[in-house]
């Protein structure tokens, strides 16, 4: 998964839609999270602040964040004797660095 994005997507003459931000979300899985919310937040950068595009994309990109740190389960499950690989917890805060997808 990349963060490059579909040239025609981000073309200034397009209107960003509701199924544009739906289609980034559909491969949502916490090993690709973070990209995908750097592609969301990268695509409604430039809408107002009520677009319904919008308001979707940021509902989206919380959801990432979340499953990002929280989502997965690291290796297998716990056999006797032997404790399970711990997960990043619901403790561990999203990291946002500033960079080119700031949105």
């Amino acid at each position: 998964m990349a963060e490059a994005e579909q040239p025609e997507r981000l073309s200034p003459d397009r209107q960003v839609s509701i199924d544009d931000v739906r289609q980034l979300m559909g491969a949502s899985t916490p090993h690709f999270a973070l990209q995908l919310r750097n592609r969301i937040r990268k695509l409604i950068r430039g809408l107002p602040a009520d677009d319904p595009a919008r308001l979707l994309g940021e509902q989206e990109i919380a959801r990432l964040e979340r499953i990002a740190f929280t989502g997965e389960t690291r290796g297998e499950q716990e056999q006797p004797g032997q404790r399970a690989l711990r997960s990043v917890s619901d403790h561990d805060q999203p990291r946002y660095v500033e960079g080119p997808t700031q949105g």
